[in-house]
């Protein structure tokens, strides 16, 4: 069984679905957990009363993880309240909207760029100096099954920007492994969370079900295994890799 006691982890975008799943998992399994909301602070609020249901701490902090400011004003709140980040968890992203390229303004693919890739370099980098001092930590990002087959009509942008975070996972497990921190994605398919209710159309959602292997979609629980994986003793010799968690609708 995996245990977190007295480490403290950092789930961007925790407010709802795999963010949502993955904080509460962690708190199940020992650790004080930061909720991290932007636009959904008041789910976030609702995430942080179910941990500490649970008797762990919990710190919800909120801001746009595409500015620089306001991701080191977060890191500050989570350094004064506990002094320490153990594990980040890099799940903050959005497709924004459907755009085809012809459709796509240089807003919408700066916006998409910035809440799905800049986000994992500027909380990384910021995270960085207190893992160091710390002696290391983990780090898991979330990529997604459309960096490596361009996902579906109008997500130009989107699979871009995971694929650009499938590569950094790999280029900051080498960077950071002197400073003993491990550093990993999970790359998530279709998987049932409000983000799929907002941009996938249900007839779309049944054929991409039809199209898996197991059948049907994933939940956000068990996507939240294979992170709370990552981030255990159990994977303390694997860096760099990716589990793709998509139920065999794309295998290597």
């Amino acid at each position: 069984m995996y245990t977190f006691e007295n480490q403290v982890v950092w789930v961007t975008g925790s407010s709802t679905g795999i963010g949502r799943a993955t904080a509460l998992a962690f708190a199940k399994h020992g650790a004080d957990v930061v909720v991290h909301g932007n636009a959904n602070v008041e789910q976030a609020q609702s995430v942080a009363q179910e941990i500490e249901a649970l008797g762990k701490n919990c710190l919800v902090v909120s801001g746009d993880v595409s500015d620089q400011k306001q991701v080191a004003e977060m890191v500050e709140q989570i350094a004064r309240r506990f002094g320490r980040i153990d594990v980040l968890v890099n799940n903050a992203g959005s497709m924004i909207r459907r755009a085809r390229l012809e459709e796509m303004d240089e807003e919408l693919w700066d916006r998409v760029m910035g809440v799905n890739l800049k986000s994992v370099y500027l909380v990384t980098q910021q995270v960085l100096p207190l893992m160091k001092q710390q002696g290391g930590g983990r780090i898991v990002n979330l990529t997604s099954v459309a960096a490596r087959n361009g996902g579906g009509p109008g997500s130009v942008a989107y699979a871009t920007a995971k694929a650009g975070v499938s590569n950094l996972t790999r280029a900051l497990a080498k960077d950071l492994a002197e400073y003993n921190i491990l550093v990993n994605a999970v790359a998530p398919g279709v998987i049932t969370t409000p983000f799929h209710d907002r941009f996938s159309a249900p007839d779309v959602r049944k054929s991409l079900a039809a199209s898996i292997l197991l059948g049907r979609e994933g939940t956000p629980e068990e996507t939240a295994g294979s992170i709370l994986f990552l981030a255990s003793d159990y994977a303390k010799y694997i860096t760099g890799e990716i589990i793709e968690v998509n139920g065999g609708q794309l295998m290597n």
